[in-house]
Formats: C-alpha cells, structure tokens, sequence
C-alpha cells in the first residue's frame, strides 16, 4: 500500500535530518499537542529506527540489548535490528548501499563466529546462539543461556533480509546465501530431549534446561522455523506438542473470547514475520478465527483492564495502557491506596485468566507492537502518551521502555530515575521493545515484512507443517515489488 503522505515525509524527514544528526530532537511540552496519524507514525519509526542504526556496532552488528546503559548484546534485538534495516531502506532513512554495508557485517559475523561445546570463547552451539553475547568479541556473555526462543527471533530477522535483498548483485546474492547458511545449520531436534516438544535453551555446565516450549506463547515462531528447516527439521508431531496444552489457556477476558497469554509480548513476536491472517491450525479452526484476530482481541483485552484500573493505578485509562515484559522501578514494596503493594523491576506484566501481574509500569511497546491488530485503540494510546508525558518519556530515539507514575518513593534503583510528582521513568531503550514497534507500525503502514515474508519458502513450509490452511497459503507466493 503505497504512503499517502509520501511527499510529505520527505519533506518531514529533510526537515528533522540535521537535528537527528547534531542532537536529541525538540519535544512537544508537557500536555501540549503532538503529531497526530500519519505524521506521528513516521515520527515514532524514524526515531525508532534510529535507536538500531545509531547505537549498534558498526564493526559486527550486535545489536545492544539495552541502551544507554552499559549493555551486551541480545540475539533476539539482532533478529529485530535486521529487520529494521529495510524499513530504513524503504522510509528513506538510509540507502539501500547503506543497509546492505550494516546485514552483511551482521550476517558475516553470525556465520563465522565459533560454535562449539565450551563454556567459554564461543558464541554458539548446534547452530544456536547464546542468550547475550560481548559486545566486544561476540562470544557468551557470562553464564546466560544457549536460547531456542532468541535464536528464532535472530532467525526471523536473517530470513527477512534474505527475502527482501532480491537483486542479482554480488553483495545481495551473498545476503541470500549467508541467511541461507546460518538457518540451515541448526540442530532443531538435539534441541529436543523430551520430544517431540523442543526446550527452551541449554548450557555447557547443566545441560538442557528442563523446560519445554508448550502452550500458546511467543514460542509459534520456533516452531514454525523447526518444521520449516531445510536440514534438521522437526515432525508435524512438534506443533501437535505445543497446541495440546492450549486449552488451559483458553477463556474470555474483559468480554473477549480468545487464547490468552498475559504479557502482550507473547502476541506479537511471532507476528512480526508471519502474517496470520485469514490461515488457521487445527485449533484454530476449531473456534472459527486466526491467530491475528485473537491478537486483536488481546490488545482489547489490555484496554479495557485499564479503563476499568481494578488496582487504581494512575494515569490508567482508555488511552493509557499496555502490560508486557519490560523494565520496572525497583524489587520493592512500598504503599499505595492504602495497601502494601509489590512493585518490580524488569518482570512479565499481564493480565491472565488466573492473576494478573501490574504495578503500575506502562510499556509502550504493548500499545506500539499491537499497532498492526488494533490500530484503532493503539495509535491514539501511543499519540496520548507521548502528547501528555513526552518530556519524560519520548525522545530522539522515541519511547523510553516504560514508565510508572504511581511510583514516587524514593528507592535504590537498578534502571531509570524518579522525577518527583511524575513517577518513575525508564532511562534506557531495550531492543526487543523497540523491534516490535517498528516493525509493527510498518506492518500497519504498508504491509512490508509480511509481504516479504509470505514469498519465504521456509515459512511457507513450516506453516503447512504446522497444518496451517487457508489464505495466502493456497496461492503461489507472489514477487515483492522491486524496491529501492
């Protein structure tokens, strides 16, 4: 879908390059009126990207997990990074020569760095990656984990810029073939002990660890990759493992009938690369609606949690809300409306069938990931969160990772900073917040990544394996228009 305000953008963009380039950009004051629709959309991507262009390193493309702060790298921020790099290329932020510099460090780096059994000086095992690795060498950060889920959210990233890069130039042609290779390499069944379900990670000194990936989570994506491996795939049996459990998950929340998963996070990452609408599962078929439909309802879900705020949060409302895995003040309990309350750091807010988990702490990633399902509630969230609190929580590289207005004690703090008569404030951006953003929006916007994606054949495969039927699945997949 071509941009209706295509000549405006660039307008946009030549207006804001050079405050981009010499320092953080001017913010609407407190309560003041910020950009609305489309020219707010194109304001929250650019800055948005940015985070990923500007903060990565230039010398192997292991994007941070976090930043300001002192930070390692996360795989998972990579998969996003990669992805956010043909949005660059297609909303004019960088040159198509540009973006191929940045994947090809990127994907050189991931196919050539050591793998092997040891606890130290590798980055990988089995075509796996760790969890986080040094920024400075690309190996395991500490004792973090070999990660099944994050090497997928990696993989989701490397097959979307080997789709996208088409042409039949040395450089793209060498994209294709490294997005090629490091998919192909991993081991999805040593990655099930227990099978056929497939675990969530390993480590030299314990093993594997002793869960598996069951029941309706951010896990779709792992799945989808292990069926659809050209080497080393899983049986169909896997997707039979993982949806069996679904029905524990299943309920109607706030007057939505759907699947539920608390944080919003676990319906949208999948979503990033694989258009679900109007294809089903066998569950799915089942209750008559597709993955993107219950995602949507989810995203209502939190909406309505907020406007009702059972916890009389502040600030809570129609247009304030989003619960998901994010950042958070501190592991402390202080008083609030004449109760103890538990307030967290960094946990996996949500609301669920059986509890919910709150404190107060906003992210606007669970609004701005959602953008693409209910863009109806999610835009006027994001434009009335960064219209009323953009002097504490938007800036030049957009949304900070969230934010807590009910949170003004004083606290040692791991992460971000009180400002008296607000609330607490992140500090930092975390990638795997800011990924869902972006790409979501672009989504919303033009349909970009799920288009590329739809004509990838590993998730086409994967997705039939799946028993996925339906939709663009029962065509032949069509050529990604020739981009810029």
């Amino acid at each position: 879908m071509q941009d209706p305000l295509d000549a405006s953008r660039r307008r946009f963009l030549l207006g804001t390059a050079a405050a981009l380039a010499s320092g953080p950009l001017l913010l609407p004051a407190r309560g003041a009126v910020a950009p609305r629709g489309a020219e707010f959309l194109q304001d929250l991507q650019r800055r948005t990207f940015y985070w990923f262009w500007d903060t990565t390193p230039t010398n192997n493309g292991l994007v941070l997990d976090r930043h300001p702060s002192r930070s390692p790298c996360s795989i998972a921020a990579v998969g996003f990074g990669l992805t956010a790099y043909p949005i660059g290329i297609e909303r004019g932020h960088v040159s198509r020569d540009e973006a191929i510099e940045r994947v090809l460090t990127t994907l050189r780096f991931f196919r050539n760095a050591p793998q092997g059994p040891q606890e130290t000086g590798v980055a990988g095992y089995k075509g796996f990656f760790y969890h986080f690795l040094d920024v400075r060498n690309g190996t395991r950060y500490r004792d973090c984990e070999l990660s099944t889920v994050d090497t997928a959210l990696l993989l989701g990233g490397v097959l979307f810029c080997g789709s996208y890069f088409d042409r039949k130039t040395p450089d793209e042609t060498e994209i294709r073939r490294l997005a090629e290779e490091i998919y192909a390499r991993v081991d999805w069944t040593w990655a099930q002990p227990r099978a056929p379900a497939i675990c969530h990670g390993w480590t030299p000194g314990q093993g594997y660890i002793k869960w598996d990936w069951l029941g309706y989570n951010e896990a779709m994506l792992v799945y989808i990759l292990a069926l659809g491996a050209p080497e080393h795939a899983v049986g169909p049996e896997a997707w039979q493992a993982y949806t069996a459990t679904y029905g524990n998950s299943w309920g109607t929340l706030y007057g939505q009938e759907h699947l539920t998963f608390r944080p919003l996070f676990g319906h949208q990452y999948t979503h990033v690369w694989v258009d679900f609408r109007g294809i089903r599962d066998e569950f799915m078929r089942g209750r008559k609606l597709d993955y993107f439909e219950n995602s949507r309802r989810a995203t209502h879900v939190h909406r309505a949690y907020a406007t009702q705020n059972p916890m009389r949060w502040k600030e809570y409302g129609e247009s304030v809300w989003g619960l998901t895995a994010c950042d958070g003040p501190a592991d402390v309990q202080r008083p609030f409306a004449g109760e103890l309350r538990r307030f967290r750091g960094y946990s996996a807010r949500g609301v669920g069938l059986d509890r919910n988990i709150d404190d107060g702490t906003i992210c606007p990633s669970a609004a701005g990931g959602s953008i693409a399902f209910a863009p109806e509630i999610a835009i006027p969230a994001l434009e009335s969160m960064a219209s009323r609190y953009g002097e504490h929580i938007y800036g030049r590289y957009g949304f900070v990772d969230s934010f807590n207005p009910s949170f003004d004690f004083a606290a040692p703090l791991r992460y971000g900073r009180r400002v008296p008569g607000f609330g607490w404030i992140d500090t930092d951006r975390l990638g795997i917040d800011q990924g869902p953003i972006l790409a979501m929006t672009e989504n919303y916007r033009s349909g970009l990544v799920w288009r590329v994606m739809r004509g990838n054949a590993h998730i086409r495969k994967g997705l039939a394996r799946a028993g996925f039927t339906g939709g663009w699945l029962g065509s032949a997949p069509t050529p990604a228009r020739r981009r810029k």
